[in-house]
Parts: structure tokens; C-alpha cells; sequence
């Protein structure tokens, strides 16, 4: 074999200004394909790997070394170290350590980036960076004078993933467009794919491979860095690079992606029973699903409003034959939880429909999501009655639909404070957008059962005219 001599080049190394050693800062950074050229200073991680001329990428991850990807290989030098499960053919463990020769200075222009720790977790939709040199489509090299390209693009989560690639594993990650346009390309192998979390850029993943570049439905595939943490620090036993844990908001949506060759997540069912007379069964989410997110539902209100998209994701529209009944709320991945005086007995599920997603009753819903409904099971109580419908399919979750929390049994003393949401009658205008109403819970006295919650008085009826407090 030969052994070729690798140049590594930092990149826009200009006048020095001393400061802190720690990671993922881009002091110059205040906010490939289809891509845009990058600003001096805006990516001070980015690393050329070079022979006569750049052929990968990388990045700086402390004073002396440089993470990039194993499959640039057919070149060998006494520096690299290629993790020992790499595998050519899948590109499973896709990733490498590079030692200089001597230790660089940091400033403005050259400076580690951060690492994901093991823990981190990264939600489909995220938005990432991916910088390199490489080719600006398939075929064709970024022309002189080849300025440093930059290009956003979210994470693709790995079970959508797998509808594109049927090897993608663990060890991976991908980002890109399904209706594609930006990408990494050739040439770009073995650079930084970033996310910034307070203030620090983290590495989420080094270029891996793809199919073709930018092409629809076939998003880049990365080296999950996350997976290599222990590796990595047993390379590098001194000044070791920083980890962080990157921690995803809210609920995946990929957990609710199916297609050909990956099926439907199974979701673990388990009996609830209250009383003699009535059972059901309430699906429990996979453990990565978080209940009760509400991610555009930042405000503290008083007295009643009308809501905006996102404020409650979790409620749902119930209509029979394709008008507004009652309301409900999304509890599981396949569940949603209503009043059963809303439905006659015994109920057909067929005539039921269940509309997540939307905020007007008259008008545009670009979030919604209208899904059937295959069983209703009603409760057999004295006193307040609860059905739980069974959806046909899990729904997309997103900042507009996102499961609720249920209260596990727990009490709520008198003066705590509650939210009701639903569509009124009579209430938010043409288009009956809906409503929210703030109020607190009261004592019941001695009337009530043990299975009440007792609040101010407040208007949310349903269209049926009940008043459901």
C-alpha cells in the first residue's frame, strides 16, 4: 500500500485573538448543495484534508485532532486511526481520528467544535449545518475561488430514514429535504454536521454517504457521533475534546413514520380497570415519546381568549358524519379520551371521525389531520362517564398535535389552577376558532363522588348544547 503524506488545513487562519479553549464557540457566527458561501470565522472547526489538492473534510475537535470519516480510505498514515468495526460495504462505524503533528493555537478563526454525548438525542425536523468543499451537484466541483459553502438542513428521522435506505443503523443519522434541493455532495465526506444548543455548536454527525446528492427523498446519511463517545475518549487519553448532551424537545415524530419494510411501532397495551362494571384498555407510549409538550404554549393567561395554532396540541375535534360533536384529548400514540354522554349506546365507530391539529371549525387548518376511528369503548360508571376512541393510524406528531399527560390518580387542592380549551358555541367569531378559559379548582362539599374535580363556573358547550365542565 502507499502511504501518502495528508496535509490538514485549517481553514481562514488570519490574525490571532486569544481566548478560551473550550469548545463549540463560532465568536464570528451570528445566526454543498444549495447551499451559500460561508463568512470568515463562521465555522472555525472546519478542517481541508489534502493531499495535492482537498479531497475531505473534518473538524478540529481539540488542539491536536481531528474527527472525520474512515471511508476516504485507500490512503494510510501513522495519524489515523479508523474505528475497528468500520464496514465498507454498509458504512456502518463510519468515522476516524486524525492526530497533527503539533498542537494549533486557537482564535477566532480556528476553534474545537463540541461533541454529543452519548445520552443526546435528536428529534426529527432539528435544524443542522453541514459545511465542506465538496461539489455543488452531482458532478460538478464548486468553482473557483472555492469559498467554504454552508447549508441548513433538518434531521431526517432514521425510521423515515429507512424508507430511503434499507441499511441504515443505529450508528447513523440523516438530514436533509424529502423534497430534496440541499445536501451534502462528493468532497464533503468527513465534515462537520452542527446544531447549536445555548450557545455551543455540537457535532451531531460527520458526512457519510448518500444517494446521489440532493435528490428527493434520499436525504444525507451521517456517522451518529453520540454512538462514539467512549471510543473516542479511548483514543484520546489527554485534553480530551467536550461532550455535551443534546436534548431534543418535545415528541419525535419519526416514532409515528410506516412504510414498506418498517412497520408500525407496536405500543404495549394495559388494562385499566376502576370498578367492576367497566374495563378498557389504554395503548402506554414507547419510552421516547413524552407526554403533556406543549412547544408553542408559552403565555399565562387570565379570563377567557381565543387560542392559537399549537397553544393545545393535544386536543381533538370528534365529529359524526363530518360535523363537530364534542371535544377530546390525544392520550396516546392511538387514544383519545372524551365524554361518553356524547355518544349513544351502544356507539358505531364507523360514523366517527377524529380531527387533530385544528384550530377553526370554519376555515383553514394547514396543521390538521383528520383520522378514522375503529373502536369507542364507553364507561359503565354512576356519575360521570369517560369513552376512549381508538384511532385507525398513530398521527404525525409535531407543535400542533402532541399527546397530554393523564394525572396517574393524583389530587389537586382547592385554588390550583386549570385551563379548559374546546369550541364553544356561540363563541369565536365566523370561523368558531377555539377557545381557552382560565379558572382554579373548588372545593365539591359533600355532594359530590371521589371522582370529580369541581372548578369556577365557565362557558364551553358543546354543539350538542351540554355543558361540559
Amino acid at each position: 500500500c502507499k502511504i501518502y503524506k495528508i496535509h490538514i488545513i485549517l481553514v481562514l487562519m488570519f490574525e490571532l485573538f486569544f481566548f478560551s479553549a473550550d469548545c463549540g464557540q463560532a465568536n464570528l457566527n451570528t445566526r454543498i448543495v444549495g447551499g451559500q458561501d460561508a463568512p470568515a470565522g463562521f465555522w472555525p472547526w472546519q478542517v481541508s484534508l489534502q493531499t495535492s489538492a482537498h479531497f475531505c473534510g473534518g473538524s478540529l475537535i481539540n488542539n491536536q485532532w481531528v474527527l472525520t470519516a474512515a471511508h476516504f480510505l485507500g490512503l494510510q498514515i501513522t495519524t489515523l486511526i479508523v474505528h475497528p468495526n468500520y464496514n465498507s460495504v454498509t458504512a456502518d462505524n463510519d468515522i476516524a481520528l486524525l492526530q497533527l503533528s503539533s498542537q494549533v493555537t486557537f482564535n477566532n478563526y480556528i476553534t474545537p467544535v463540541c461533541l454529543p454525548s452519548t445520552n443526546s438525542t435528536f428529534y426529527s425536523g432539528v435544524n443542522t449545518w453541514v459545511t465542506g468543499w465538496g461539489n455543488i451537484g452531482t458532478g460538478v466541483s464548486l468553482p473557483a475561488p472555492q469559498t467554504l459553502q454552508e447549508v441548513q438542513v433538518p434531521i431526517v428521522g432514521n425510521r423515515q430514514c429507512k424508507c430511503s435506505y434499507s441499511s441504515i443503523t443505529d450508528n447513523m443519522v440523516c438530514a436533509g429535504l424529502l423534497a430534496g434541493g440541499k445536501d451534502s455532495c462528493q468532497g464533503d465526506s468527513g465534515g462537520p454536521l452542527v446544531i447549536k444548543q445555548n450557545n455551543r455548536w455540537i457535532q451531531a454527525g460527520v458526512v457519510s454517504f448518500g444517494n446521489g446528492c440532493a435528490l428527493p427523498h434520499f436525504p444525507g446519511v451521517y456517522t451518529r457521533v453520540s454512538q462514539y463517545q467512549t471510543w473516542i475518549n479511548t483514543q484520546i487519553t489527554t485534553n480530551q475534546p467536550g461532550f455535551i448532551t443534546f436534548t431534543s424537545t418535545g415528541t419525535d415524530s419519526d416514532l409515528s413514520v410506516s412504510c414498506p419494510g418498517v412497520p408500525p411501532i407496536n405500543t404495549t397495551a394495559t388494562t385499566i380497570t376502576t370498578t367492576t362494571t367497566y374495563v378498557f384498555q389504554v395503548c402506554i407510549f414507547p419510552a421516547a415519546v413524552v407526554c403533556g409538550q406543549a412547544t408553542l404554549n408559552s403565555r399565562v393567561l387570565s379570563g377567557s381568549s381565543v387560542v392559537t395554532a399549537g397553544q393545545w396540541p393535544w386536543m381533538a375535534s370528534l365529529q359524526k358524519n363530518g360535523q363537530h360533536v364534542c371535544g377530546g384529548t390525544l392520550i396516546a400514540l392511538d387514544s383519545v379520551l372524551s365524554d361518553a354522554n356524547c355518544f349513544t349506546s351502544p356507539p358505531v365507530a364507523s360514523e366517527w371521525t377524529v380531527v387533530l391539529g385544528r384550530l377553526k371549525q370554519n376555515g383553514s387548518n394547514p396543521f390538521e389531520v383528520s383520522l378514522d376511528v375503529t373502536n369507542i369503548t364507553l364507561s359503565n360508571q354512576t356519575g360521570s362517564n369517560v369513552a376512549v376512541l381508538q384511532l385507525s393510524t398513530p398521527p404525525p406528531l409535531n407543535n400542533y398535535i402532541q399527546p397530554i399527560c393523564l394525572d396517574n390518580g393524583r389530587t389537586f387542592t382547592v385554588g390550583t389552577t386549570c385551563w379548559a380549551a374546546g369550541w364553544s358555541s356561540g363563541r369565536g367569531g365566523n370561523e368558531q376558532l377555539m377557545q381557552e378559559f382560565q379558572t382554579s379548582v373548588l372545593d365539591c362539599g359533600t355532594t359530590s363522588t371521589s371522582d370529580s374535580i369541581c372548578t369556577e363556573i365557565f362557558t364551553l358547550e358543546q354543539v350538542n348544547d351540554k355543558t361540559m365542565n
